[in-house]
């Protein structure tokens, strides 16, 4: 916890997806997933005001996040950082079998 009370990884996560939303919104190509990862890093974004999200759902949205922008080059440093800051919440559970 940070001095404030908040999950320091909710800060950085936070922290993450507002840069990577200030990326997307200012980068000049369109491309067909666009409205996807805006929709997704909004979701992202609302899960960080009330405490510690759900974790399927950051994963989720982070699969769709990187499906939808993964190709864009200039959006990969910030799509890293959303990945590396969701990470922190925990490993990917293992596959049954």
């Amino acid at each position: 916890m940070t001095g404030s009370g908040e999950d320091p990884r909710v800060a950085g996560l936070r922290t993450a997806v507002s840069r990577l939303r200030r990326q997307l919104a200012t980068h000049p190509a369109e491309f067909p997933d666009r409205g996807i990862a805006e929709d997704e890093l909004a979701a992202l974004a609302a899960m960080t005001i009330d405490g510690v999200p759900e974790i399927p759902r950051l994963r989720r949205s982070l699969l769709l996040i990187a499906g939808a922008i993964g190709s864009v080059s200039a959006l990969a440093r910030g799509l890293s950082d959303v990945r590396d800051a969701v990470e922190l919440f925990g490993p990917p559970p293992r596959g049954r079998g």
